[in-house]
């Protein structure tokens, strides 16, 4: 089984990818940590990641993929992979394919977990962390005793700047723009599973395992 895992910040990608590792073995593939251990370990692919890292330029969809398909053929992958985080467009998507076909492998699945963009900008702008402690806070689910203290060491809460109301709603119209065509791809391809996301975290878990059962 190969599956990419698609949703937008604040989807909860995260809890339930490690509900999907726990359920079927299949290797998480995060495409960041990828390139992370690369430049770490000093590789040749690691290297020439590291020259568009260190300029904060993007690294080129062909080395991603080169790097994805030099994990792929690791044993560990046998059971199954869970690409996340590439791709992220249609032209990377394509491109994967393309590298994929030339190995005889392909997406099997696209899991994308569907939560509208105004909760989501709930969820993200509401996050707040404790500036001495680091304990995590939210505005709505998770708010302190004190308005702007921590309830453990009452340090004084403050929230990241990738967090404000107004950079998430920029982050995420940029991630809606580029994903759109890519849902779309994946639609005509008739291999999209699309979950509800804006649940309780235990019921997107049920729907995604049960969804994920059916195409085993």
């Amino acid at each position: 089984m190969y599956l990419v895992l698609l949703g937008a910040p604040g989807a909860g990608k995260g809890t339930q990818a490690s509900a999907i590792v726990a359920k079927w073995g299949w290797v998480h593939v995060a495409s960041g940590d990828l390139l992370r251990n690369e430049v770490a370990k000093g590789t040749e692919l690691g290297i020439k990641a590291k020259t568009y890292m260190e300029k904060g330029a993007l690294v080129p969809d062909a080395l991603v993929i080169e790097m994805i398909l030099k994990r792929l053929v690791n044993p560990d992958t046998l059971k199954g992979v869970m690409l996340d985080g590439f791709p992220r467009t249609l032209t990377q998507a394509e491109a994967l394919d393309k590298a994929l076909t030339e190995q005889n492998k392909k997406i099997d699945w696209a899991l994308y977990i569907n939560v509208p963009a105004e909760i989501l900008v709930t969820r993200i702008s509401g996050r707040w962390i404790c500036s001495q402690c680091q304990t995590p806070y939210h505005a709505v689910s998770a708010p302190p005793k004190t308005a702007g203290i921590c309830d453990k060491c009452g340090g004084k809460l403050y929230q990241r700047s990738d967090d404000t109301e107004a950079t998430v709603r920029e982050r995420l119209k940029v991630y809606f723009a580029q994903t759109s065509p890519l849902l779309d791809y994946y639609r005509k391809k008739r291999n999209l599973i699309e979950v509800n996301g804006d649940q309780d975290i235990g019921k997107v878990t049920e729907d995604v395992i049960e969804e994920l059962g059916k195409v085993q």
